[in-house]
C-alpha cells in the first residue's frame, strides 16, 4: 500500500511513532524516524533493519526549527520525497518533566516546555515540509490530538492547550492551504491508549483503553489513497470517553 512513499514520524523512538513505523516499513515504505532520545532511536532502527525495513534515525529537538530542517534535508537526501508526514511528539508536560504542584505555582518553564514541544514541535514540521509536498503536488499530513485538548486539565494546562489548537485551528488552516495543491491534512484525537499501564485507568464506556494498534491502522487508513477524499478533519478515537463528559 505504501510501496516507494516516505513516511517522516516524529517521535519515532517510541510508543506509537514506533509502532507506526515498523507497521509503515511492513507495507513497503521508505521510513524515516526522528525522536530526541538517540540511543532508543538508533536501536529500533536497527530493529527494523534487521526484519528488512529501509528506515533512517535522525535525532532531532523539535524545538529548534534548524534541527527541524535537517531532518527533513536528511530525509530527502535519503528518499527523494516526503509524502507523509506524521506528528506523534508530546507530552504532558509535568509528568515528562517530573513535576507537580498546583497550577499557578510551577515554574513557567514547565509550560514552556508544554507549548514548545507540543504545539510548535509539530507546526514547525508541518511548516518544513510544505514547500516539498508542493513540489511533489501532494502529501498527508497526520497530526496527534488529545481527548485532554476537550476535556481540559486542571494541573497541565499547556498540554491541553496546544492539543486543541492542533485539532482545529491548525489542522483545518493546513488543509485549506495544501488543498489547491493536492496535499491533505487530518488529525486523530486518541482517548486513553495502553502506551503506559496507567491509561488503563482512565474510563471510557467501552471499559477498556485502546490497543496501541487500534490507532495505529486507523491513521495508516487515513495516509492512504483509500481516505483521498478526507482532509481537514478531527477523528476522535477514544472508546466514547467522551461521551462521559
Amino acid at each position: 500500500m505504501f510501496e516507494n512513499k516516505t513516511v517522516l514520524i516524529v517521535g519515532g523512538a517510541s510508543g506509537m511513532g514506533l509502532l507506526s513505523g515498523k507497521c509503515f516499513a511492513n507495507e513497503g515504505a521508505n521510513v524515516v524516524l526522528t525522536d530526541i532520545n538517540e540511543e532508543a532511536l538508533n536501536e529500533k532502527v536497527a530493529e527494523i533493519k534487521t526484519d528488512g525495513g529501509k528506515v533512517i534515525g535522525v535525532k532531532c529537538d523539535v524545538r529548534d526549527y534548524n534541527q527541524v530542517i535537517a531532518v527533513r534535508d536528511k530525509a530527502l537526501e535519503e528518499f527523494k520525497t516526503i509524502d507523509i508526514l506524521i506528528n506523534f511528539v508530546g507530552g504532558y508536560e509535568p509528568r515528562m518533566l517530573n513535576v507537580s504542584g498546583d497550577y499557578a505555582d510551577l515554574p513557567i518553564e514547565v509550560f514552556d516546555w508544554g507549548i514548545d514541544v507540543n504545539l510548535k514541535g509539530p507546526f514547525y514540521f508541518c511548516h518544513s515540509v510544505l514547500n516539498q509536498m508542493k513540489k511533489q503536488k501532494g502529501g498527508v499530513i497526520v497530526n496527534l490530538g488529545s481527548v485532554t485538548g476537550i476535556e481540559g486539565a486542571a494541573d497541565g494546562m499547556a498540554y491541553p492547550t496546544a492539543k486543541s489548537g492542533i485539532m482545529c485551528g491548525m489542522t483545518k488552516s493546513l488543509a485549506k492551504y495544501g488543498a489547491p495543491h493536492n496535499i491533505r491534512a487530518v488529525c486523530v484525537t486518541p482517548g486513553p491508549v495502553l502506551t503506559r499501564p496507567d491509561m488503563a485507568s482512565m474510563g471510557t464506556i467501552l471499559g477498556r483503553a485502546a490497543e496501541p494498534q487500534e490507532i495505529v491502522d486507523f491513521i495508516m487508513y487515513l495516509a492512504s489513497d483509500k481516505a483521498k477524499f478526507i482532509t481537514g478533519t478531527n477523528h476522535i478515537i477514544d472508546g466514547g470517553r467522551l461521551c462521559m463528559l
